[in-house]
């Protein structure tokens, strides 16, 4: 049997994971059901005639934790989904069946990383800095690259390096994180983005102390655009090698009626 890695080297491609670690303790967003791993089998708890033993995993999770990306039924506004669809009849039976994450199909697209940070000299933007569209605009200038409708839009903050510092640092509560505002994530739909995402914990700008209370970057997105939005990505790689145009593959857990799903996206680049 061949190895598919080794087939996709031999073909000239590289692959970067974007998609962050899960265990438990790990960064999210304190709305969402916390993430926890446990073995409730271990080896040596049953034994079979012949010496083999088993071990199995029990994990429990929101579905908006680690990387994931959000469903258009994550978010309504004025009691409506995206086209209209209301929100709370559509959640009738405990899931949605419209708008649901099972209806988000495997994305194999062309994508693009807006490296904000780099182009602006920076390691990562300041806490709680808001990305405008003329940052947007002056990030594709500085990597001149070219956007296409349909194409999924990665926006770098360089904040994804706290990730390891623990929840605390990455979650930026007190102090902020920086991502698009409102301005900014109109400007990426008016890209024709048919995903978007980011290395933050919400893809959008967190003012400091404020938490989650506002995020009208998500109503744009998700309610009046229809576009899909990807959190907590691991984009430094990409970043560090200057490769800012790559295929882009994702697909979610096929659950049905969920408003969002854990993923690992990858970047697929081309050697030539």
């Amino acid at each position: 049997m061949s190895d598919p890695l080794l087939d996709v080297v031999k073909r000239g491609l590289r692959i970067f994971d974007l998609g962050r670690p899960m265990f438990q303790g790990m960064p999210q967003s304190p709305n969402h059901p916390q993430f926890s791993h446990t073995l409730p089998r271990r080896h040596g708890d049953m034994v079979r005639s012949d010496g083999g033993s088993a071990a199995n995993d029990l994990i429990v999770t929101g579905t908006h934790v680690g990387t994931h990306i959000d469903a258009l039924a994550h978010v309504s506004q004025d009691g409506r989904l995206h086209g209209g669809t209301d929100a709370q009849a559509a959640s009738i039976g405990g899931r949605f069946m419209e708008h649901g994450v099972h209806t988000i199909g495997p994305m194999v697209r062309r994508s693009v990383l807006l490296d904000v940070a780099g182009a602006q000299g920076l390691e990562e933007c300041p806490p709680a800095y808001e990305i405008t569209p003329d940052d947007l605009a002056a990030t594709v200038k500085h990597q001149h690259v070219d956007i296409a409708g349909g194409d999924v839009l990665l926006v770098r903050s360089g904040w994804g390096r706290h990730f390891d510092e623990g929840a605390e640092a990455y979650v930026g509560r007190e102090s902020g994180v920086p991502g698009v505002g409102e301005d900014g994530a109109r400007w990426l739909a008016d890209q024709g983005a048919f995903a978007v995402g980011a290395d933050t914990i919400a893809f959008e700008r967190l003012s400091a102390g404020g938490g989650h209370a506002v995020l009208p970057g998500h109503r744009v997105l998700l309610v009046e655009r229809g576009i899909y939005i990807i959190e907590a990505m691991a984009l430094d790689d990409l970043a560090a090698a200057g490769i800012y145009e790559f295929t882009f593959v994702l697909v979610p857990l096929n659950l049905t009626g969920a408003t969002g799903s854990p993923v690992r996206p990858l970047a697929v680049v081309s050697n030539d």
